[in-house]
């Protein structure tokens, strides 16, 4: 699309014209999502995109020059894609401490041998979700299609699951999750 295209259609769009703020929307559709699939992980691709197009949507007026649309667009996608990605290790009860403690004790073939136990207590409709995200690295979308459930099952069940792994891993249990490692020899 030619620039000054663009920049009409922002200047519209910013006097709350509907049709011009639908059309820009449209056109920064596509390189958003360009831009998200370099910064994000594959999972977090449509949401970036999606929340970026909401602020786009709700603050385009707020943008003071036209010419500034494309920096904007993509600092918003790069937050977009960060926040995906803090989000997806928070955690309430963890310290990083714990975390780094737990991983500096353990060897590798021990953690893949704990995260296959880990997977394997999970049940049935979470293993397959997580298994599909983490290692198939189907988008959202995706598995949602092949599993015919909405999007927001999908993504509520993916990050259940890896609440449940994670648990699991750190020495808690949580709901749903029967506790496979082995209980300590007595002493």
């Amino acid at each position: 699309m030619p620039q000054d295209t663009r920049q009409s259609m922002i200047v519209a769009a910013q006097r709350g014209e509907g049709h011009a703020l639908n059309a820009l929307l449209l056109a920064s559709a596509t390189d958003a999502r360009r831009y998200a699939r370099r910064r994000c992980r594959t999972s977090d691709v449509d949401d970036a995109v999606q929340e970026t197009l909401l602020v786009v949507a709700r603050k385009i007026s707020a943008l003071k020059a036209a010419a500034a649309f494309s920096g904007w667009l993509f600092t918003i996608v790069r937050r977009e894609c960060d926040r995906l990605a803090r989000a997806m290790f928070a955690t309430e009860s963890l310290e990083e401490s714990g975390v780094e403690r737990y991983l500096a004790d353990r060897t590798d073939v021990e953690l893949r041998v704990e995260l296959a136990a880990a997977l394997a207590a999970l049940p049935a409709h979470y293993r397959r979700v997580i298994l599909m995200r983490d290692v198939e690295e189907l988008t959202i979308s995706e598995i949602a299609s092949a599993l015919d459930e909405p999007s927001s099952a999908v993504k509520s069940r993916l990050h259940r699951a890896r609440e449940m792994v994670r648990a699991h891993l750190l020495g808690g249990t949580a709901p749903g999750v029967r506790d496979l490692r082995p209980e300590p020899a007595a002493a």
